[in-house]
């Protein structure tokens, strides 16, 4: 799948090839710094080419891409995944899987009668979860 463009916002890459599930989630993050070449934040409008490496810090973890092919438009993940090459360091891949598998696996765990969770104790749980 080649494409005829030579440069594309970053925001809408990271949203197009599905690193982030909504471009306002990879404009946030290019807002917040999450996003660099070399060490230097990306604003969203800034523009990337071909063979470019960029690191991203998605939910705590320092991801790296490299750009193969550029994409303006969103596809499907099958298509999606040539366009980028994930250079993320191993220990960080595994540290990753380890925090999904823990968090999406299972739901947590309330003594009966507790009901749900108030407002101040959802706080508390984000907060050591996010540790």
């Amino acid at each position: 799948m080649a494409s005829k463009l030579e440069k594309v916002r970053v925001d809408k890459w990271l949203w197009a090839v599905r690193i982030f599930k909504s471009r306002t989630l990879a404009t946030n993050a290019c807002k917040s710094n999450k996003v660099m070449i070399d060490g230097v934040a990306l604003k969203p409008s800034s523009s990337i080419e071909r063979g470019m490496t960029l690191q991203v810090k998605k939910e705590g973890y320092n991801m790296t891409y490299k750009v193969v092919d550029l994409l303006e438009k969103r596809v499907s993940a099958t298509l999606a995944e040539p366009c980028y090459e994930n250079l993320t360091p191993e220990e960080e891949l595994n540290k990753f899987k380890d925090w999904y598998l823990f968090h999406k696996g299972s739901a947590e765990v309330r003594q009966k009668g507790a009901g749900r969770p108030t407002k101040r104790e959802r706080r508390e749980m984000d907060k050591f979860k996010n540790k």
